[in-house]
């Protein structure tokens, strides 16, 4: 009886939001590049809520790759994967996570969950780095193995000499590394503590290392949606870390960065570039996630402003001294895509016009209607920028009754040139290739 009145009560708050929720006014394209439309906020007591159900692939299904490429599955039959790191002879590391437990935040939170649940991300997280090996080059990994264990909500990673280290949840941790090696058990050594705790609202902590290996850059996201659970619960999130590996000492390189998930370097001029989420609740249209080069200093807005210096009434209190300090974002993804993974075309062997820019692996939406994401785009760069509408590359994550047969996150260029997916609903790794080479 109590699981009946439970799903009734499930059932009914989800009904009533739906019912209550705005539909988009603007196009997901119009809220896309270096200059996207910004409509006034749309801010209501219950938020819009459009999570696509996850169901997974049916035998044989797979989703649909740009003309002159085709899809691949690479590996199957993973739990929850969700971040990709390729070591340098060619083995393909997978981040099987999820959530750790945390707080719920009242009613509010317990419907998040629900709604978490559902769109696929509720389960255990299996806190593993699972290693691949396609040993006979065919595009199908062949060999796996347990590369790390008894992890915590790990998920970026990264390897810098023989030091190959982790970004778990609550810390980034260092292990020695021998190239080929299938497992590593080795005691890992803590390099520094993150943010995490019981309240831990984003919690996945994204790593890369410096061209010279001197710096480790982590992004770690905020506590709330925009600061409701009080500011002082957001001391260093919001913030892509620069740390020194040999000391642990740091510093917060770039903040205002709601949610800083995937980073990459640029291939032209060589600058960091962060994918990121951004805030919720105030409408279908708004707020636009984007992709932006960070250096040393530089503030976004977060949680006081958006897209610059678009005031968030909602935050309290008000700083505007702050909001002067905003920097607008150089490119727009679309409104509520969930843009998570984030790679760099270099060592592409796609076709040539995905040969100079970004891959982005976009989760998909739940608070807008109609739904946003739920592909892998690419962003054509020229001089070092932006320029252009993005392209579809994967599609057709969602069936036709717009059930989530997939969700694609990180992204990767593996050592043939072939682009990798990580779906952690359809528990895959994608591989895109081009139809004329193969690789």
């Amino acid at each position: 009886m109590r699981y009946v009145m439970r799903l009734g009560l499930v059932a009914g708050l989800l009904y009533a939001t739906t019912a209550c929720s705005d539909t988009a006014k603007l196009s997901v394209s119009e809220g896309t590049g270096p200059d996207p439309k910004l409509p006034a906020p749309n801010e209501s007591l219950i938020p819009t809520v459009n999570t696509a159900e996850a169901v997974g692939w049916s035998d044989g299904g797979m989703p649909d790759a740009v003309a002159g490429t085709r899809v691949a599955a690479f590996a199957t039959k993973l739990d929850h994967p969700r971040w990709l790191y390729v070591l340098p002879n060619g083995d393909v590391l997978v981040a099987e996570t999820n959530s750790p437990p945390k707080e719920g935040g009242g009613i509010k939170g317990w419907i998040a969950k629900q709604i978490m649940a559902d769109a696929g991300a509720g389960g255990e997280s299996a806190n593993r780095i699972t290693l691949l090996r396609d040993t006979d080059k065919d595009g199908v990994a062949d060999e796996r193995s347990t590369f790390l264990k008894d992890l915590n909500s790990p998920f970026g990673m990264a390897l810098v000499g023989n030091d190959f280290y982790v970004a778990n949840t609550d810390a980034v941790v260092r292990y020695p590394y021998e190239e080929g090696q299938n497992q590593i058990s080795a005691k890992g050594e803590t390099v520094v503590e993150l943010p995490a705790g019981k309240l831990n609202h984003h919690w996945t902590k994204s790593l890369i290392a410096s061209p010279d290996g001197k710096t480790l850059y982590v992004g770690v996201g905020s506590n709330s949606n925009v600061g409701e659970n009080g500011l002082d619960k957001e001391e260093g999130r919001a913030a892509v870390w620069a740390i020194d590996p040999a000391t642990g000492d740091h510093r917060i390189f770039a903040s205002g960065l709601r949610n800083p998930v995937g980073m990459a370097w640029s291939q032209e001029a060589g600058e960091l570039w962060v994918a990121v989420n951004e805030r919720d609740e105030i409408g279908s249209d708004l707020v636009p996630d984007y992709m932006t080069s960070i250096s040393e200093g530089e503030f976004f807005g977060w949680p006081y402003s958006y897209y610059g210096r678009h005031v968030d009434e909602r935050v309290e209190p008000q700083n505007p001294e702050k909001v002067a300090s905003a920097l607008k974002p150089d490119y727009a993804l679309g409104p509520h895509t969930a843009s998570l993974g984030l790679a760099s075309a270099k060592g592409s062997h796609l076709p040539e016009r995905f040969s100079n820019g970004m891959f982005v692996g976009q989760h998909g939406s739940w608070n807008r209607e109609p739904r946003s994401g739920y592909k892998v785009i690419f962003v054509p760069f020229t001089d070092g920028k932006p320029d252009g509408q993005p392209v579809d590359v994967l599609t057709g994550f969602l069936n036709d009754d717009e059930k989530a047969q997939g969700r694609p996150v990180g992204v990767a260029i593996d050592n043939r040139g072939g682009l990798l997916v990580a779906d952690d609903v359809g528990n895959v790794i994608w591989r895109v290739s081009g139809e004329k080479n193969g690789n």
